[in-house]
């Protein structure tokens, strides 16, 4: 069946969706078939309104959650659904059943594991025999940490020849929160459910599943690394980012190339310093907010301090913004890999954006040269639906990539 849209960015009128209105109104091509949806059309007026008169035909489509025949018909018309609406715990499974059962391509920004499990084991099947690409995850979380490593064991494996046996990914970044991505971590904290989120392998098939012990802590306290030589400490988006590429190599494994034996991946913050006086302080302030989170009067109370859904950073403070990741690969026999991502741009805003929609653009303009071609489908991981594809694409779009072998 023909459909009328290549993509449709739902939540447009939002702080993130506003964000991918105008790169798309920038980047996309003149031939995309591309229209914007909410929940309100007179909302969607004005975002198009700001696009200028070269938009004046764009389409507009109102859909909300709580009207799933609404949902329906959007996802039914389109190729792709970008979807910037959350908490997806609570607004994303309606969109993704649509999906499924509309034969239509999808990709998020989420870092809810706990969401992502449960659309795998009620979607992942048919989404594989139906050959429909799920792809949560593509934002700054977990992209860069994804990505970086598939890059890493490529390379290990097509020149060294050698299996991967490590990945250590190290951040440095500088930016702003947007009340979405913050109503998302209260609405983990707030239901209960943050300790499943110490599985380390919650996103994995259970028949490749290891012992726990397997996994060093991911939040373990500050540290040197001797490869890097710096301090480092935990970095709040590890157990985020260290399940999904944990969830690339399982799925890998299924196709019969896993990332190798044992494979381990390891993230942190780093700090240049001399003495770890900054590592020290934000591994103690980790600590402390990973144990006041669970007090429900300490997240009523910081709730008001910070940003609410529909706000975000300034204009100034998100194209200020950076990141920058080493990432260290060890391959069986000791030697090592190092690779290096950077962008500029707030991560969570400039970055998230950026990435969000060359995935759209990825799946729609050279969907047959993704991994494993137009047939393969499933929830699956920027890594295994994406790959090199989205890295060239990003390349393009100024993300600098760079790897090399080193003593």
């Amino acid at each position: 069946m023909s459909k009328k849209f290549d993509i449709v960015l739902y939540g447009a009128t939002g702080f993130t969706g506003k964000q991918t209105v105008h790169y798309f109104a920038k980047n996309a091509a003149k031939n995309l078939k591309w229209a914007i949806a909410g929940r309100s059309l007179k909302k969607l007026e004005q975002v198009k309104s700001e696009l200028g008169s070269n938009f004046k035909d764009l389409p507009l489509i109102v859909a909300d959650i709580s009207d799933q025949d609404s949902i329906e018909r959007m996802v039914s018309d389109t190729k792709v659904i970008l979807t910037t609406v959350g908490p997806y715990d609570l607004y994303g499974e309606p969109v993704i059943s649509a999906c499924v059962k509309f034969n239509t391509d999808y990709v998020d920004i989420t870092g809810e594991t706990l969401f992502v499990k449960r659309i795998i084991e009620k979607y992942h099947q048919e989404a594989v025999a139906k050959g429909i690409k799920i792809i949560p995850f593509c934002g700054f979380d977990s992209v860069p940490s994804d990505l970086g490593t598939f890059l890493i064991v490529d390379y290990i494996r097509s020149e060294l020849k050698q299996e991967t046996k490590e990945v250590k990914a190290f951040f440095k970044a500088s930016g702003g929160f947007n009340g979405g991505t913050l109503a998302t971590f209260f609405d983990i904290w707030e239901s209960g459910k943050a300790n499943e989120l110490e599985d380390p392998e919650i996103l994995n098939p259970e028949e490749l599943k290891h012992p726990a012990q397997k996994f060093p802590n991911d939040q373990q306290s500050f540290y040197f690394d001797s490869d890097l030589q710096v301090w480092t400490t935990p970095f709040f988006m590890a157990p985020i980012n260290t399940r999904v590429v944990r969830r690339s190599n399982a799925l890998f494994a299924l196709e019969g190339c896993a990332y190798g034996e044992d494979f381990q991946y390891l993230e942190r913050m780093y700090f240049d310093e001399l003495l770890p006086i900054k590592s020290l302080l934000t591994s103690l302030g980790t600590a402390f907010f990973s144990k006041a989170s669970a007090n429900q009067f300490f997240l009523r109370n910081l709730k008001k301090y910070l940003p609410k859904p529909g706000e975000g950073p300034s204009e100034k403070t998100m194209d200020n913004g950076f990141f920058k990741t080493w990432f260290l690969g060890t391959t069986k026999n000791s030697q090592k890999v190092k690779a290096f991502i950077y962008s500029k741009g707030d991560p969570g805003n400039r970055v998230t954006v950026k990435i969000l929609c060359e995935s759209a653009f990825a799946l729609v303009e050279q969907r047959s040269e993704l991994p494993g071609g137009s047939q393969k489908g499933g929830i699956l991981t920027p890594a295994t639906g994406l790959g090199s594809v989205l890295i060239e694409r990003l390349k393009k779009q100024g993300m600098i990539f760079e790897i090399k072998a080193f003593n």
